[in-house]
């Protein structure tokens, strides 16, 4: 089997790498040529696909609606439930996969909500509406599968929402007792139920209030068939987190969330706790469902019969509180009504975003500056490994912006910017590495190869740095910073892929060259001029003491190791002068 040379490997990266490119340069053309032609619903996966990414709100406005809080029970509506409201809001939005919106509130009783572009009345209907909670028992339950089967033609699985055939029957063949009877499982809901896709978009069934529902927990893990509601959120009086205690009064150390219903609750939540109480797995648990979402589906273990009930499992402090939220608030006793929906412009503009690539602009410019200044013409390399990181970074956010509604924002166009120095600070890593084995006597070939080993290292240390960071950052910060770390955390990944795909197999190919292999004085790598001259038997010959030469001497000691210094001090105590002479 022929052994693979340098060249091959060079040449096979970079097969891989114009692959790649050309992959994703295709799949953006290909949506952006079928976005809005196909009929069914497979063109919703490419549905507003573009060549131009999306931008933010800071950079190109959207729609801004404010909505008045109202107490459906008289009264004002508390700074809670309020707040409360701006989370339940910032869900939903986020549910539908819009990016880089913004809720906040506004005066005692306001919420104005902002969001990028123009959104559809779907979800316009969704912020408006008021949450909902209430509690239902379970039917059936599994693990979510999220591979819902379409129409069932054999296509491959659909992302869109399923709909049963018509043909199946949606009435019980006998008339359910209760609401944890089975005959409320149809032919047509079982089959709705079987092919659910928790992951599909849009994928909360409504159902009213005396009917049978299919959802999937909040996090999509779980999928349900739940009766119809027994008991209303807004009849929890109130809700709190703490430690269980048992019998005696004694914690057990479990985080627990304590709920207290009024006098209508308390007697619904007796009469459904009776009853579950006396069923088998999974009939005795009783959902919470927060708009259409299972919040949490715990197991009655007793009747509760004086309106006080614990909920416990493998709750933390924190999590015990947010359910604890969620019950408390997830009923709010208001609705909203729309006080303006209207367009707004960008509260940055164009201006800034062209004094943002600008400044892009005027950094590229000076890295290659600097490039050539100290590496001459393997400056070159620089820039077409710049051009590909741009490339690579520009076709991933085009396709992001399509797919998962990603939105560049003038915080995102700074994690860009940044981004040159990081790419660039890659190959200054890489190059002095070469430089480095040049230095120690190499050829040139051979440098570019025991250069990269050692230089490979020091870029994975440093962009492993980096990307950890655009993680913490991303997680904990919020509005705009997150858009800085996204950017900063994929392009530190193209950073990692342009080197080892394109920088390395460049330099691979260019060693061979005769201008580069045979050191001239433009190319960045010459030798002499880099203040060592081999000479052979891993010796080196003393740069002549005179003007350039005595420059290029002091270079060459400035860089030795330790392990050099005393090889040479030893050398100097055995009677042998550096050049090889005897004393």
């Amino acid at each position: 089997m022929a052994r693979s040379t340098p060249v091959k490997k060079a040449i096979r990266s970079l097969t891989w790498l114009v692959i790649l490119m050309a992959v994703l340069a295709g799949l953006n053309t290909a949506a952006s040529v079928l976005a809005g032609t196909t009929k069914d619903d497979s063109g919703k996966w490419f549905e507003g696909a573009s060549w131009v990414p999306e931008l933010a709100l800071d950079l190109q406005g959207g729609t801004q609606l404010t909505l008045a809080a109202q107490n459906t029970e008289g009264g004002s509506v508390t700074s809670q439930q309020l707040s409360q409201a701006v989370n339940i809001i910032r869900q939903r939005i986020n549910a539908t996969g819009v990016s880089e919106s913004q809720i906040n509130t506004q005066g005692t009783n306001n919420i104005v909500v902002s969001i990028p572009g123009k959104p559809d009345k779907a979800t316009i209907d969704r912020i408006e509406a008021a949450a909902k909670l209430t509690f239902r028992p379970v039917l059936y339950t599994e693990a979510a599968t999220n591979s819902s089967v379409g129409d069932g033609s054999g296509s491959t699985a659909s992302p869109t929402p399923y709909s049963p055939p018509a043909s199946l029957a949606a009435t019980p063949s006998a008339k359910p007792t209760n609401a944890s009877d089975l005959n409320w499982v149809t032919p047509k809901l079982q089959d709705l139920y079987t092919n659910y896709d928790c992951k599909a978009p849009d994928n909360v069934t409504t159902a009213p209030d005396d009917e049978p529902l299919v959802t999937c927990d909040q996090d999509g893990a779980a999928k349900y068939i739940l009766g119809p509601v027994e008991v209303s959120g807004s009849n929890i009086s109130n809700a709190t987190s703490g430690l269980a205690t048992d019998s005696q009064g004694t914690s057990t150390g479990q985080w627990a969330v304590n709920l207290t219903f009024d006098g209508t609750g308390t007697k619904d939540f007796r009469t459904v706790t009776n009853r579950l109480v006396s069923l088998q797995q999974p009939q005795n648990q009783f959902a919470i469902v927060l708009d259409g979402s299972v919040i949490t589906a715990p197991t009655t273990n007793s009747a509760i019969t004086n309106g006080k009930a614990q909920i416990t499992g493998s709750f933390t402090a924190e999590s015990a509180k947010t359910l604890a939220d969620q019950l408390k608030y997830g009923a709010l006793p208001i609705n909203f009504q729309v006080q303006s929906n209207e367009n707004i412009s960008a509260t940055l503009g164009t201006a800034q975003l062209v004094g943002g690539l600008v400044a892009g602009l005027i950094g590229l410019i000076l890295v290659i500056i600097y490039s050539v200044i100290q590496y001459r013409a393997l400056a070159f390399v620089t820039v077409l490994s710049l051009g590909v990181a741009a490339a690579l970074t520009y076709l991933v956010i085009a396709i992001m912006s399509w797919r998962v509604d990603y939105r560049l924002s003038l915080a995102g166009v700074a994690g860009l910017i940044v981004a040159i120095g990081i790419t660039a600070d890659s190959f200054i890593v890489y190059f002095e590495r070469i430089r480095d084995e040049l230095r120690d006597g190499r050829g040139l070939e051979s440098a570019v190869e025991s250069g990269w080993r050692r230089a490979l290292r020091t870029i994975l240390a440093s962009d492993s740095i980096n990307f950890l960071a655009a993680i913490v950052l991303y997680i904990l910060a919020v509005s705009d910073v997150k858009g800085f770390a996204f950017t900063l955390l994929l392009t530190t990944l193209i950073d990692v892929v342009v080197v080892i795909m394109f920088t390395h197999p460049m330099m691979q190919l260019i060693a061979r060259s005769r201008f580069f292999g045979e050191g001239h004085k433009f190319s960045g790598l010459d030798p002499s001029a880099l203040g060592a001259v081999y000479r052979g038997r891993a010796q080196f010959r003393a740069p002549v003491v005179d003007g350039k030469r005595q420059r290029s001497a002091g270079e060459a000691q400035r860089r030795q190791t330790i392990a050099e210094r005393k090889a040479q001090q030893a050398s100097g105590e055995n009677g042998t002068t550096p050049d090889g002479k005897d004393d």
